[in-house]
């Protein structure tokens, strides 16, 4: 238990005497009721049994930031610092910035910010491994590193940047409201330690001594409704209209002079001219995640074709499975399959502990797709055996079985493929193509998989050949709508997701155009096969489409831009990292970037 020093100052105290009842999301601040058993029991802190000191350890406690008194000096992030002992690349609180106007009007808005130990904690409900629990204890939001296995999802969602991944231990961690602090009666570390009086602390909606508003955004703050945030702001001071991201982000705020609220809308930091950037694009450190959907998706059309054809009575598929192509096509799509979950097992931060990640399957949508996908590989590998052995005893009843639990587990964990993607945090994958690129990409790539096969076994009949190129083309004109509508959504909304079509268009504008001409071209392959039954184009469009396939997912990892909060010149500086790790200057510990890892 921390221990409370005799000369404690006076502006390190609790002082909450009194508190409302709700708070302005209308849920109670109490976050356990009079009486309840829970109120009874111990809290352990760092193994610590300690009966009740705080009288206020039930209630929803939140922090206060006053943004006219942030001189960022970085106190905060020190204290949080060295209280977790972090290395220097971890910081659980942060000092951003934005700034707006020209001299001699200029002005410079600071933000400070840790875990806001939300109502609605997304973390909590993405987190496949249950590290997460929201605490009655001052409704606290916790996190143990040791059940993370270092997925890194709960980064993805939380608007707020506080989850933080650790590269080089391989796990999450995050600001721990220090509630061994509270619970002796005092603030967290970083408030105690602020120069300027801008951080404050205590039961959430009630307004420190001396301040006067308790607002829930200011400028640079992701939108209050995704999450229910435990933070409160005052920023009184006027404004410019415009107040612009200092990191690579090209995004900027504007002001609505009606409601006084400020947006978030396109900064063009770089001009609009087209660029290549291969290395960015296909040296991602997403790029376990593109090889494990893409082969996922394939193994999934592919397998859908083959069950569900086969028991619709489907010639053309009937005649594939009686053909010398057949098992080894399923062989293949064992082996994909495999290749695939091994890659994303291995881009975890400690792969061997992969079987954490079915925890949290009543509500992590990142779990349901771990089951699903597992139910599918093991529907795909008794599939697969009993077709090698197809004397095997009961192979006649098990090998249905096998391709129900399949077809289960395809349609539960596709399901969830593309759900874990609709984050509102990362407006880029929050739209409806996300779910029709994914369809498409298992249609057409297992129908091109199985049509490859077929070809190279002379098992490719006129019929097959027309089905299957009938069902690449409908996926492709499935992507090029999905595409258009998310363009057109995507240019010109504001917010993120209009960063990220300009990124889209400029940054990554040559490989985006390419892929677009790629699809196109395969499209033009496959309608001439289905006009002139001429197998032999599926050779070239086995080319074009599996670049369109790899550059196009590509591109959906490197786009997306998350709504967190505004970083520094050199810190939360996207820009700024990649700098340090082309130069060499991330080999000094002391800039807080790790190197390259991959």
């Amino acid at each position: 238990m921390f221990q409370v020093r005799p000369n404690e100052p006076d502006y390190a105290l609790l002082k909450d005497p009194s508190s409302q009842t709700l708070n302005r999301y209308g849920k109670s601040i109490e976050t356990a009721p009079e009486g309840d058993a829970l109120r009874a029991q111990n809290f352990v802190i760092n193994g610590e049994a300690c009966a009740q000191q705080n009288p206020n350890r039930y209630k929803q406690h939140g922090f206060y930031f006053n943004a006219d008194n942030c001189i960022a000096c970085h106190a905060c992030e020190a204290a949080c610092s060295e209280k977790n002992d972090n290395p220097a690349h971890i910081a659980f609180r942060s000092v951003g910035f934005v700034e707006g106007g020209t001299y001699p009007n200029y002005q410079r808005l600071n933000i400070s910010m840790a875990c806001n130990h939300c109502d609605d904690p997304v973390c909590l409900k993405g987190c496949p491994t249950r590290a997460y629990t929201k605490f009655a204890e001052y409704g606290a939001v916790l996190q143990d590193p040791d059940i993370c296995f270092g997925c890194g999802y709960c980064t993805w969602v939380c608007p707020y940047n506080a989850p933080q991944l650790d590269p080089v231990k391989g796990q999450v961690s995050k600001c721990n409201m220090c509630v061994d602090r509270l619970e002796v009666g005092l603030k967290p570390a970083c408030v105690s330690a602020c120069l300027g009086k801008a951080l404050d602390f205590g039961v959430i909606e009630n307004i420190p001594e001396g301040r006067s508003q308790a607002k829930t955004v200011i400028p640079g703050f992701p939108s209050p409704d995704i999450t229910h945030p435990n933070i409160r702001f005052q920023q009184t001071r006027a404004t410019q209209r415009d107040m612009v991201r200092v990191d690579s982000t090209p995004v900027k705020y504007h002001k609505d002079d009606g409601s006084g609220t400020f947006t978030p809308v396109l900064d063009p930091k770089h001009d609009f001219q087209r660029e290549w950037n291969w290395a960015k694009l296909l040296g991602s450190h997403e790029n376990a995640h593109i090889v494990f959907t893409l082969a996922a998706q394939t193994a999934m059309g592919a397998f859908l074709l083959l069950s569900v054809g086969a028991w619709l009575g489907l010639e053309s598929i009937v005649a594939f499975i009686g053909s010398a192509a057949y098992l080894p096509a399923v062989v293949a799509l064992i082996a994909l399959m495999s290749f695939g979950l091994f890659k994303l097992n291995m881009h975890l931060g400690k792969p061997m502990r992969f079987y954490r990640g079915f925890n949290n399957w009543r509500l992590s949508p990142v779990s349901r797709e771990i089951a699903g996908v597992s139910l599918f590989f093991g529907g795909l590998a008794g599939y697969g055996f009993f077709s090698v052995f197809p004397s095997f005893p009961f192979a006649e009843l098990l090998k249905p079985a096998a391709t129900v639990a399949g077809l289960l587990g395809l349609s539960f964990g596709g399901y969830y493929m593309i759900k874990l993607y609709r984050i509102p945090a990362r407006p880029f994958w929050n739209h409806w193509q996300t779910g029709a690129s994914f369809i498409a990409a298992g249609l057409g790539l297992g129908a091109l998989f199985l049509a490859l096969f077929a070809a190279g076994f002379n098992s490719l009949t006129p019929e097959l050949t027309q089905m299957l190129a009938s069902l690449i083309m409908f996926a492709l004109l499935l992507e090029g709508v999905g595409l258009l509508a998310h363009a057109r959504d995507l240019r010109g909304q504001g917010e993120e997701g209009d960063a990220s079509f300009y990124e889209q268009t400029t940054t990554f504008g040559n490989p985006y155009w390419l892929r677009n001409g790629l699809l196109g071209l395969s499209l033009t392959l496959a309608l001439g096969i289905v006009a002139t039954g001429n197998s032999m184009l599926f050779a070239p469009m086995a080319l074009t489409l599996l670049a369109t396939a790899i550059i196009g997912r590509a591109l959906f990892y490197v786009l997306v831009i998350p709504t967190t909060m505004p970083g520094a010149f050199f810190w939360r500086n996207k820009g700024f990292v990649e700098h340090a790790r082309e130069t060499g200057l991330a080999n000094m510990p002391q800039l807080g970037v790790v190197p390259d890892r991959h």
